[in-house]
């Protein structure tokens, strides 16, 4: 209702005889018009679709339809994944003005990432053998596998979880392996689908797999994924490459007997069951303090070729190869450009390797799921990286979760831990010449790959993704773990927004505390 208030106009003139007393009233229009939003609030399209706006309708008590006057801010890019807000505000002829409205509009792709349908034929996934199974699998619509696989649950502590990880090969209709492109991947026969659980941000591998491939060094490539086994949805994925060797994978030599120089593939990793003999692995010399004498020795393992396909003669010559590094390591002389360490092995790949584990503060990181290759003639590299689903903050105990300290003394955090960081990388930090190279490689990254805006970047892409996928929804509807402490988790947000603001946060303050540190050794 428009309030009128009357304003006397008073005239004051002098004459003959007398004065005017005429007072008109004017009518003043302080009432602002009223907005009404046609339709929903919120409002989620296909990516690719049309976005019609319903708009609004604006009404005054003195101008009436003011519908055609309302300006509208913001715009929607249907071709783009993302949180659209449209602002709608109107004014009337006297100047007042409507209380402004807002719609948001979400722009989804329900299959953005792969989606996998796997059906086992009424038989149950175990943890070895593989069994056969059917899969199709679709990219953006369209059918880009569709036929048979062996597959088994996968992982250590993991196959506790609710959420299994799975490893699988591509078979024929014989049911013998078969390479294949999956995912525009290179071809090979042995993949996995890593199903990330108690890494809410569900991102960590796929983040640090990509910075290692930017740097260099060759990782696991992934693609997000959302399976469905025997017509249940199971939740987000990611599909990996198995670790072996492969001239598109880690990129050794095939071992011969006549150059037993390489190729090899070994590991630092748990001991359990057959791995702990000697026909399966072998001893450093030292512990994880440099310790000759002591107990705890580290254990490296044959991961290719597998320990029965190696002979006496390839594993004394690794082995002594290992014993020849360490001795050197340790010797007075370690800093000898010819005759110390750096006659083993590869220092770039040592001190890259350093960086991805540091950076992400990884608890597992050089004792657990440690990978190391020698090809034929070449020194020892490191890598490829492997599992760092608890890095990144997201670890409890042994200081995982801080931004500040060192994740190579771990020994020292926890020392009656089984698993222990061998000694090599305190003493390659002894080394003038070792702790330049890092501090220049170091610089030369933070100005690229490792700079803030980049990694960044990468998580916010990947967190807006699988939001506007709404794989995030379908994953934590069907494991409602948002909000509940799962082993070994430091922080526990209550939406996976907060998730992923706890990783980013992270992530800027070790970086930070990163350049101070590295420049300070």
């Amino acid at each position: 209702m428009k309030v009128y208030l009357w304003v006397a106009v008073v005239f004051l003139f002098s004459c003959s005889g007398g004065s005017g007393d005429s007072q008109p009233k004017v009518t003043l229009d302080t009432t602002p018009p009223q907005l009404i939003l046609n339709g929903e609030d919120i409002v989620s399209i296909q990516q690719g679709e049309t976005f019609n706006d319903a708009g609004v309708t604006a009404n005054d008590d003195v101008d009436g339809d003011l519908t055609s006057a309302v300006l509208v801010e913001g715009e929607v890019d249907a071709n783009v994944l993302g949180k659209y807000v449209l602002t709608y505000k109107v004014s009337d002829a006297a100047g007042n003005i409507a209380t402004a409205l807002t719609r948001t509009v979400i722009v989804v792709n329900d299959s953005l990432f792969l989606q996998v349908s796997i059906d086992t034929h009424g038989a149950t996934i175990v943890d070895e053998p593989k069994i056969l199974a059917s899969m199709q699998m679709m990219s953006a619509n369209e059918t880009i596998y569709d036929g048979n696989i062996g597959i088994e649950i996968r992982g250590s502590s993991s196959q506790s979880f609710d959420k299994k990880s799975y490893g699988f090969e591509t078979w024929d209709s014989d049911g013998e392996d078969m390479n294949f492109a999956l995912a525009n991947f290179p071809e090979e026969e042995d993949w996995i689908f890593y199903g990330p659980f108690s890494d809410k941000s569900l991102m960590r591998n796929v983040l640090i797999y990509q910075l290692s491939n930017e740097m260099g060094r060759y990782a696991t490539r992934t693609e997000f994924s959302e399976v469905t086994i025997n017509g249940e949805y199971r939740g987000v994925y990611v599909l990996m490459e198995k670790m072996k060797r492969d001239k598109n994978r880690v990129d050794v030599s095939k071992l011969k007997d006549d150059d037993i120089t390489g190729g090899y593939i070994i590991k630092i990793d748990k001991t359990t069951g057959e791995a702990v003999g000697t026909d399966f692995s072998f001893s450093s010399l030292y512990d994880g303090f440099g310790e000759s004498g002591g107990t705890q020795k580290i254990k490296f393992l044959y991961e290719y070729p597998d320990a029965e396909d190696l002979s006496d003669q390839q594993k004394a010559y690794i082995q002594g190869y290992y014993h020849g590094f360490e001795q050197a390591l340790k010797s007075n002389q370690f800093t000898d450009a010819t005759n110390g360490y750096q006659k083993y092995i590869d220092v770039p790949s040592f001190i890259d390797f350093f960086i991805l584990n540091e950076l992400s503060h990884n608890v597992d990181g050089f004792r657990i799921s440690t990978f190391m290759h020698k090809d034929k003639g070449e020194k020892l590299k490191m890598g490829p990286i492997w599992d760092f689903n608890l890095a990144f903050g997201n670890a409890d105990y042994c200081r995982g979760e801080t931004t500040d300290d060192w994740a190579y003394k771990f020994n020292e955090y926890c020392p009656n831990d089984l698993s222990r960081v061998p000694f090599w990388w305190a003493r390659l930090l002894e080394d003038p010449a070792f702790v330049t190279a890092l501090q220049a490689r170091w610089t030369e990254l933070r100005g690229n790959v490792l700079s803030e805006a980049k990694v960044q970047s990468k998580i916010a892409a990947h967190s807006a993704n699988l939001i506007y996928s709404n794989a995030v929804q379908r994953n934590f509807e069907t494991f409602d773990v948002l909000g509940s402490y799962l082993w070994p988790n430091f922080f526990v947000g209550n939406t996976y927004e907060e998730e992923v603001d706890y990783l980013d946060d992270w992530v800027l303050q070790r970086m930070q505390w990163m350049d101070t540190a590295i420049a300070n050794l």
